[in-house]
């Protein structure tokens, strides 16, 4: 006679819609698409606030490792436990309402969490943000999904005499639904529809699965119907809230392959963002004239050449246009043309910015734009940033020496170095030693109230004659007032030993330690308000 435990570990008789197991296979292949989904879902709900930065991708993919080997744990010992199938699509029915709602609860998730360090952290702001907001958001349903494998395991192998084949073709299933719900997401649903509905849509494939299951199964009608009413509440709710769900009276805010994209317009600028948190990545100022921001400081490049009115630019990092547009207005016979990955930036540059149709921007990565470009140039600036970190194969010896190869006799390269910091061994630091080992002559200085620095690299050693001589026989009185601020604050730079190679060049550990220490600089004031009123302090 058997026991209790020996009965609650038989299996119970599959319903009709699983015996011949394809409806099995198809829960592995779907469950195997969302994590995949999820995942890359997660990168993009975060990197609005905190960068899509290998440190953030790190936080992401080691959460969901952990929320998947838990669940795989879990749904083992709950399919030996008590191998009921309704217990399996009951979780799966859960998951596909919460990541579902993630677009709605991600971002509160966010704000609240940043509030809460606000207030009780002093280091690695962003690092810690990003990591509870992943084990608060993408733990839980994600390891719900960890569950599904161990458990279709349990249901469809029926002997040793057919376990390996089995398991085999449930593993193809999840990576072939991997592979699908790697590709999905970053090519067609998240540029087309973007993040939110990206996430209803795979949350949607979740539910029908376990929809189609208890409704053939004739069971579960509650657990159905709540389902269904929750998810359709999501539907509504996840789109309707932006990332910057505070902000009134956006322009424009959306998606692309590569970035977030936010527009605000004013009554003298129009402003490009592309990360809710980090400042302004460009700007398009109404009336023509200066940007006061660090393109201003950048001016100095063309000037530094033998004929600024003829010089010929090219910009990586094209943006909307700013320092394009600035050239071609001051410099009467100057010719400029960009390179920007983002082709989605380039449209609304055209759109919001106008950027004129007669600068030629090439949608491309800038580094290999010019490994496969034989022009030189007489200036070429160097702004390349996704959201607030820089590609690290635009940071290199290679890299820069290519930027030399590319420029002529007298040449000026200028990059804009954001994220300022003092130290030595700090990401502008190892920039500059590493340009300076590249170049001969490497001037910097310090954009005034911001965190920006510039700095002009050439092999030139007439360059600071040419500056002087070229800003002398300016025209144009507020360009030459510009300048004038900018000669005093020219610094040569001395080099150290900090040098970037493409096989060494750990950018985003040098960019996070430098944005970490603004964050603290801005979060002493609002530290000092909950000292001082507590909760209502912050909200003041």
């Amino acid at each position: 006679m058997k026991n209790k435990n020996s009965k609650a570990a038989e299996k119970k008789p599959l319903p009709r819609i699983l015996k011949n197991k394809w409806y099995l296979y198809m829960t592995e292949f779907f469950a195997g698409m969302s994590v995949m989904a999820v995942e890359l879902g997660a990168s993009r709900l975060l990197a609005p606030y905190f960068s899509s930065s290998q440190i953030v991708w790190t936080i992401i993919i080691g959460t969901i490792m952990i929320a998947m080997a838990l669940g795989n744990i879990y749904g083992g010992r709950s399919a030996d436990k008590n191998p009921d199938t309704d217990k399996l699509y009951g979780r799966i029915l859960i998951a596909a309402v919460w990541i579902a709602a993630v677009p709605f609860i991600g971002k509160l998730a966010i704000a609240g969490i940043a509030g809460l360090l606000v207030v009780t952290i002093n280091t690695n702001f962003l690092i810690w943000a990003a990591f509870i907001t992943c084990m608060v958001v993408f733990v839980y349903p994600l390891f719900l999904l960890g569950t599904v494998t161990p458990s279709l395991v349990k249901y469809t192998v029926d002997s040793l005499d057919d376990s390996g084949r089995t398991v085999g073709t449930l593993g193809a299933a999840n990576t072939i639904g991997s592979i699908i719900g790697t590709f999905v997401p970053t090519f067609i649903s998240i540029p087309a529809v973007g993040t939110a509905v990206t996430f209803l849509i795979f949350a949607g494939i979740m539910l029908v699965i376990g929809l189609v299951y208890f409704i053939s199964s004739k069971r579960g009608a509650a657990k159905t119907a709540i389902a269904s009413v929750l998810f359709i509440v999501c539907c509504f709710a996840s789109p309707s809230m932006g990332f910057a769900f505070w902000e009134k009276g956006l322009t424009y805010e959306g998606e692309s392959v590569y970035n977030y994209l936010q527009v605000k317009d004013d009554d003298e600028n129009t402003y490009l963002s592309t990360n809710v948190l980090f400042g302004v990545q460009s700007v398009y100022v109404k009336s023509g004239e200066l940007s006061d921001m660090y393109y201003d400081y950048a001016m100095a490049a063309p000037l530094m050449t033998e004929s600024p009115d003829t010089a010929d630019i090219l910009v990586l990092g094209m943006g909307t246009g700013t320092y394009a547009k600035q050239c071609l207005r001051y410099f009467s016979g100057a010719k400029a043309e960009g390179v920007e990955i983002d082709e989605k930036i380039t449209d609304l540059a055209h759109k919001y910015f106008e950027l004129p149709e007669d600068i030629k921007v090439t949608t491309y990565d800038g580094r290999a734009f010019l490994a496969a470009c034989d022009k030189k140039y007489d200036v070429i600036m160097v702004d390349a940033y996704q959201d607030i970190t820089i590609p690290f194969q635009m940071s290199s010896v290679e890299f820069f020496t290519l930027v030399k190869d590319h420029l002529n006799e007298g040449g000026v390269m200028v990059v804009n170095m954001n994220m300022r910091s003092e130290s030595a061994d700090g990401i502008n630091g190892c920039l500059a030693d590493t340009i300076s080992s590249v170049f001969d002559n490497v001037v910097t200085v310090d954009v005034e109230y911001s965190t920006n620095r510039e700095l002009f690299a050439t092999n030139s050693d007439e360059f600071m004659d040419r500056f002087e001589a070229n800003t002398a026989a300016l025209k144009q009185e507020d360009l030459r007032r510009m300048m004038q601020i900018v000669r005093p604050e020219l610094e040569p730079y001395t080099a150290g030993d900090h040098i970037l190679t493409d096989d060494k060049a750990p950018v985003e550990l040098l960019g996070m330690k430098v944005i970490d220490d603004i964050i603290q600089d801005e979060l002493v004031y609002y530290k000092e308000a909950f000292k001082e009123k507590g909760i209502k302090g912050l909200l003041e």
